[in-house]
């Protein structure tokens, strides 16, 4: 196992070939560094950036352990691998972040239970194993409700509201989920969804971006904009601390984002975290032009043991992201022709409704 920090010139490993592990790649090659891409899929938008790539299955040992084998330390873009697999990787190469925090926040049973058992506040909820657990998980957190997959959610896939006692027989909104295990979390009267993206490294070194405000439609992010306006500077702090405070309890190497709920009430401004990403961050895609360092440039500092960058934005500007969902891709055109539109496609071949094209940034005076 090669020791850190890594030189440039080393490879770096990345699980998954999405648009995520096509950024970190562009970010690595920047800085001299070859990649070798592992993915399931032919064809992986991150693929055609690679110096090198394996097509293989999550489960394939054999194939796992050549390609870790071949690196000189391993990382991921999303946290959706098996435990499994995580753990063969790491004992063939440095794995960061770790096969633990990757497996404490890939369930949302154990990710809450964690943020709480470090004083951190998050919704109630209650495991739900059946459906009798669902019917005392709702008659302790009151209605409304979400009900969700523990395992393999991402932009509203794998969970429901319940918002009536009459809607629904719970033997058939427990069979919708067909058998997984499930959470229930009781609703938080939010008024906005903010997030932190920062970055540690091994020898516990933190920076983090500005908090976030993150809007969504049909729950797949559509805008964030950058510092999270109307946002007192206190809870921009707080929010930052959370960040740190996750991030030293998983001893966390890379990128990560916290997602969280701003709540206004008769107290003031207070936070309530949603989940934890351990990855790069859709919400932090803003930072490719508009801070000093990109959060794909952070982690690749963080994961080969270098020194993290300046997390600061650029001149001070605030910043505003789109996600391009779908057809919208399909306006490049335009968006190239205007001044100051920063235009990132993800190299997919099919515009689904739904599916993440590309975004468009903007620094804003």
């Amino acid at each position: 196992m090669t020791p850190m920090p890594l030189a440039p010139g080393s490879t770096l490993g990345i699980v998954g070939g999405g648009q995520l592990g096509r950024m970190i790649a562009l970010a690595a090659a920047n800085y001299g560094l070859k990649v070798h891409v592992y993915a399931p899929d032919a064809d992986s938008p991150a693929f055609d950036v690679a110096a090198r790539t394996t097509c293989g299955a999550y489960d394939d040992a054999e194939a796992l352990t050549r390609f870790a084998q071949s690196v000189d330390a391993v990382t991921y873009e999303f946290e959706n691998i098996p435990r499994e697999t995580a753990d063969l990787l790491a004992r063939n190469a440095a794995l960061h972040p770790s096969a633990d925090a990757l497996s404490i926040t890939q369930d949302r049973l154990s990710e809450k239970s964690f943020i709480n058992g470090i004083g951190i506040p998050t919704a109630p909820f209650r495991q739900v194993d059946t459906p009798d657990d669902l019917a005392r998980a709702l008659e302790a957190l009151g209605l409304p409700a979400v009900l969700k997959t523990r395992r393999f959610g991402y932009d509203g896939k794998g969970q429901r509201i319940i918002r009536e006692p009459a809607e629904g027989d719970r033997n058939a909104i427990f069979a919708e989920f067909g058998g997984a295990p499930l959470i229930l979390e009781g609703f938080v009267p939010f008024e906005r969804e903010v997030s932190v993206v920062a970055a540690r490294s091994a020898d516990g070194s933190f920076a983090a971006f500005d908090l976030c405000e993150n809007e969504h439609r049909d729950h797949i992010l559509a805008l964030t904009r950058v510092p999270a306006p109307g946002v007192s500077a206190e809870t921009a702090a707080a929010a930052v601390e959370i960040a740190r405070r996750i991030a030293e309890a998983l001893d966390y190497v890379g990128v990560l984002a916290v997602e969280m709920f701003l709540v206004r009430d008769e107290a003031g401004e207070r936070l309530i975290v949603n989940e934890i990403a351990p990855r790069v961050h859709n919400s932090g895609h803003w930072t490719i032009e508009g801070a000093l360092t990109s959060q794909f440039a952070q982690h690749v500092r963080a994961v080969c043991g270098w020194p993290l960058g300046d997390p600061g934005r650029v001149g001070g500007l605030a910043v505003e992201m789109r996600n391009l969902i779908g057809a919208e891709a399909e306006g490049w055109a335009a968006l190239l022709g205007e001044p100051g539109a920063h235009l990132h496609l993800y190299g997919k071949g099919e515009a689904r409704p739904g599916r993440k094209m590309g975004h468009v940034t903007r620094l804003i005076d």
